[in-house]
């Protein structure tokens, strides 16, 4: 049946819908942090649907919210009222940390990023944005448009001027052999150098985190040294959290609190982990930049009371159970594992990332080569030994993504990364 379903989907989908594995997977179903597949072999998930699945696989909490919703109504779009969605909205704008803000949901972190170009461009009146090397934004046309990862960039055509600036990446690139004082201050001064040669942008846009990019991070405090130049000249920053939001990386709640030092971000974005695997995604931005659109909007999709109420029961949990810090200390311990094992093994040439987001950068032995043979096949030989990974990475790098529930335990993580490091050891 899987074989036949492979090629079903081969004939109607196309070509550049990705699948991982020799032999795809189906996933039937899930409970807590683990999948079956379609022939009974049971998994320990730790990719979550792409990190979308952030808290657990089938928790009842969020399967009765969506079945009680599913039994009044699912939709009515976002030309009616909608408790669900107004509740959901205020209990995200508190947690914001952005001064007398709005929230507008969507169906998908790129309509989310979309969105949150229409908004800064439309208010600063310019179509120049600013964007990190090494990123991901989304598969939108405006989206692409930003994005700085060649392998998920098909086409330079876009509705924007984009131009990228250093610093996503801490150890590679021009700058990698800087202590992080000297690579945040050189990263400024590029930033100011290219700032001197174009109009005023109307944003930055940065995952505090690149996701796609191999969970690649600058030292704290880049984004906020950033903002002051930045602010100096009206240009929004605009924070990507589809990845890094609602407590993932342990010690903030927001990837951008690790760059606070200069207030909030302008815009933030959201999806993926807030769904719990429903379908949400949105902004949030002070009401002065939401509010200046003078012509009609509406959302069909975004904030369908169904998957508000599956936000809004996911929220609940994460907070009344303090996943956040599970994610610091269940990270903390996965984290510092992976990392002894990388030490013994010449194929792994980093081991990083926070809380329940980490990357293992592989090259060949004795360079800084990408390897992207050896990280397909310790995805393979992982599978094999009952865990799911990701795989990700920019210009010339390869990585492993780990980025499991946040409700992972301590035994889970353990026994996931005994599974990681016995495929780790599998590799030539």
């Amino acid at each position: 049946m899987t074989d036949d379903l492979l090629g079903r989907h081969r004939r109607v989908l196309p070509d550049w819908l990705a699948l991982y594995y020799e032999d795809p997977l189906e996933i039937t179903h899930g409970e807590g942090r683990y999948v079956w597949d379609a022939a009974g072999r049971r998994y320990l998930d730790f990719f979550g649907g792409i990190l979308t699945t952030m808290t657990a696989h089938a928790l009842p909490e969020i399967t009765k919210a969506v079945s009680e919703q599913a039994g009044r109504i699912i939709h009515s779009s976002t030309l009616y009222l909608n408790r669900p969605m107004v509740e959901l909205a205020e209990r995200i704008a508190k947690l914001s940390g952005i001064p007398d803000p709005r929230v507008f949901f969507t169906t998908s972190g790129t309509e989310a990023n979309d969105t949150a170009l229409l908004l800064a461009t439309t208010y600063r009146r310019s179509n120049t944005v600013l964007a990190m090397r090494n990123s991901y934004h989304g598969r939108s046309f405006s989206a692409v448009g930003v994005t700085g990862n060649r392998g998920w960039s098909p086409t330079s055509l876009s509705p924007l001027q984009t131009l990228y600036v250093h610093g996503g990446v801490r150890t590679r690139g021009p700058y990698a052999a800087l202590n992080d004082r000297e690579f945040v201050a050189a990263c400024v001064e590029d930033l100011q150098d290219l700032l001197g040669h174009t109009r005023a942008p109307a944003a930055l846009i940065a995952e505090p985190i690149q996701g796609v990019g191999g969970f690649t991070s600058p030292p704290d405090g880049l984004y906020a040294a950033f903002r002051e130049v930045l602010a100096q000249r009206g240009v929004l920053w605009i924070a990507d959290e589809v990845q890094t939001g609602w407590g993932r990386t342990g010690e903030h709640f927001w990837g951008w609190q690790a760059h606070a030092k200069a207030g909030p971000p302008d815009i933030v974005t959201f999806a993926k982990g807030i769904g719990n695997g429903m379908s949400i995604g949105g902004v949030i931005a002070r009401s002065e930049i939401m509010n200046c659109l003078d012509a009609n909007s509406i959302s069909t999709f975004g904030g369908t009371q169904i998957t508000m109420a599956a936000g809004l029961a996911n929220l609940n949990y994460l907070l009344e159970h303090d996943l956040q810090g599970n994610a610091r200390r269940v990270g903390g311990l996965l984290i510092e594992r992976l990392r002894a094992v990388g030490a013994q093994i010449p194929a792994v040439r980093e081991v990083r990332g926070r809380g329940l987001m980490i990357g293992i950068e592989l090259a060949r032995p004795g360079t800084d080569e990408a390897d992207p043979q050896a990280a397909s096949a310790v995805l393979e030989a992982a599978r094999e030994g009952g865990l799911l990974i990701g795989k990700g990475g920019g210009h010339n790098t390869s990585a492993l993504r780990v980025a499991p529930p946040l409700s992972l335990t301590v035994a889970e993580a353990e026994e996931g990364a005994a599974i990681l490091e016995r495929a780790l050891r599998s590799i030539r």
